[in-house]
């Protein structure tokens, strides 16, 4: 008996060792530089003699403490102008509000490294849903004083293409036919920067491109099994990365920060660098 409590003992000492380990080695992923991740996508119908354009996805931010200091999206923020890209698009989810944050930030404090964002043509963002549920009102003052432009079931020329921006979906204000009507009524090849993934389910054989968050890929995937939850009606199939479905295309980042707990296990932050063309 003695000799059954000692390895018990001994297992029980591991086992808490190996899920301290677990557990450091999760926030480390947290918070790590993110990941540039890249995809080039051939469009058709490219205005002739147009050279490609860059654009940098971000999303899920969710400022706030432990995990995502302003001080960390400054430098994430610096990592980002030394890509240089065209056009920077930004998904959604600002602020966070999770139980176990350490500290919050307002809409202010946390768009404030946002302004220091260099593309060459223009930034734009849309809103996600907890945006929403802290001050919707808030975030669009934040983001107009940081020269972001904000696209709510509108759209907008960017260089040579047309960029619609769609309401966040989770909380019911996205609005695709008016986003789609906005689209048509601009010029050259159109994409849609949404928070949600799960609008790419309508079909819109006219917009090539959807830029998206959300999902976090999950942020705890675990082996053989995958993601604990994603935030999708869709579950796995629009859960992270690049989807092509009926010659579109879907491309969801894994985003920056954390929602819930300050954690990341089998999923890394990551930006998606995105070059389109002829």
């Amino acid at each position: 008996m003695r000799r059954l409590l000692r390895i018990l003992k001994r297992l029980s000492l591991a086992l808490g060792f190996a899920g301290t380990l677990l557990l450091v080695f999760s926030y480390w992923t947290a918070v790590s530089d993110p990941v540039v991740r890249n995809a080039r996508i051939a469009v058709a119908g490219w205005p002739p003699g147009a050279p490609p354009l860059r654009l940098l996805l971000l999303s899920d931010v969710h400022v706030g403490g432990p995990d995502m200091p302003p001080a960390r999206l400054r430098r994430i923020v610096g990592q980002i102008n030394r890509l240089e890209p065209d056009l920077v698009l930004i998904a959604g989810d600002l602020v966070t509000d999770k139980r176990l944050a350490t500290r919050y930030y307002s809409h202010d404090e946390a768009v404030a490294p946002l302004a220091a964002l260099r593309p060459r043509l223009a930034t734009v963002a849309v809103l996600g849903n907890h945006d929403h549920w802290r001050d919707a009102a808030a975030a669009r003052r934040a983001l107009a004083q940081a020269g972001i432009q904000l696209l709510e079931n509108q759209a907008v020329q960017l260089g040579p293409v047309a960029v619609g921006g769609l309401g966040d979906d989770f909380t019911d204000r996205a609005d695709l036919p008016a986003t789609l009507a906005a689209l048509r009524a601009l010029k050259g090849p159109r994409l849609i920067l949404s928070h949600s993934p799960d609008p790419f389910a309508d079909p819109a054989p006219d917009v090539f491109l959807m830029l998206a968050g959300h999902t976090h890929c999950g942020q705890v995937a675990l082996p053989l099994i995958g993601p604990l939850s994603t935030g999708s009606d869709h579950g796995d199939r629009y859960a992270c990365g690049l989807v092509r479905e009926g010659g579109r295309t879907l491309v969801v980042t894994a985003g920056l920060g954390t929602s819930g707990i300050p954690l990341r296990l089998g999923t890394v932050p990551d930006l998606w660098l995105v070059e389109i063309g002829p």
